[in-house]
């Protein structure tokens, strides 16, 4: 994303750390704190997400758990599905109608974002014929989405031979996104972690663990 992020690039974010299904996770020395996630994966310094999360709690859009996490708000809720659903809908509309590539989709879609309002976002999704899932294989319904994570699981977490389908893979790294796509690794293909080892070499541990599947 850009630099100088909005309420929603915000909001977007912590709903992806709100449901870990649908976050990829770089391998880390340790755990850390939401404000050093937001800002890991936004790519902007701790104290300025530490800055929007103080300003977010005053919106009363997220407010601070007992490890001072930031939780959404009902009303941060609502309109973080709202950006969400709003995202995927737009890199549809990139891909179907556009002609562009799933992950140069991605981009364009974090840069185009704020600039539809709700009104042309449900003329996108008339027009689209109302789709099912993005470009990557994350459901626009997002409510469905959060039922659906229990069924999936990163690739990682499989034995080495276990056969298991992709259903969606993780955005949030641009570079890991086009190695997928690149690479075969799409919605729908059928892999075994193993495969994925011998064809990723240094990458694999990195690809698995933001390859989200469904076990045979």
């Amino acid at each position: 994303m850009a630099q100088g992020h909005s309420v929603d690039d915000y909001l977007e974010t912590i709903y992806f750390l709100a449901f870990p299904i649908g976050e990829y996770r770089p391998i880390t020395g340790g755990s850390l704190t939401l404000a050093s996630r937001v800002a890991e994966m936004l790519g902007i310094s701790r104290a300025s997400a530490g800055e929007m999360l103080k300003r977010l709690e005053a919106e009363d859009l997220i407010e601070r758990g007992e490890q001072k996490e930031a939780l959404l708000t009902a009303k941060g809720r609502e309109r973080a599905e709202r950006v969400v659903r709003r995202h995927r809908l737009i890199e549809r509309m990139l891909t179907d109608f556009l002609g562009y590539t799933a992950a140069e989709a991605h981009v364009h879609a974090d840069e185009l974002g704020d600039t539809f309002s709700d009104e042309m976002v449900e003329r996108i999704a008339e027009r689209l014929g109302n789709p099912d899932r993005c470009p990557h294989g994350w459901p626009v319904d997002t409510v469905f989405e959060q039922e659906e994570n229990k069924e999936l699981s990163p690739l990682s977490d499989l034995e080495p031979g276990a056969p298991a389908t992709i259903v969606r893979l993780a955005e949030h790294d641009g570079e890991l996104l086009h190695w997928f796509y690149d690479h075969g690794y799409v919605p729908g293909s059928e892999i075994r972690l193993e495969d994925l080892q011998r064809t990723a070499g240094p990458l694999a541990e990195k690809a698995a663990a933001g390859l989200f599947v469904r076990a045979a």
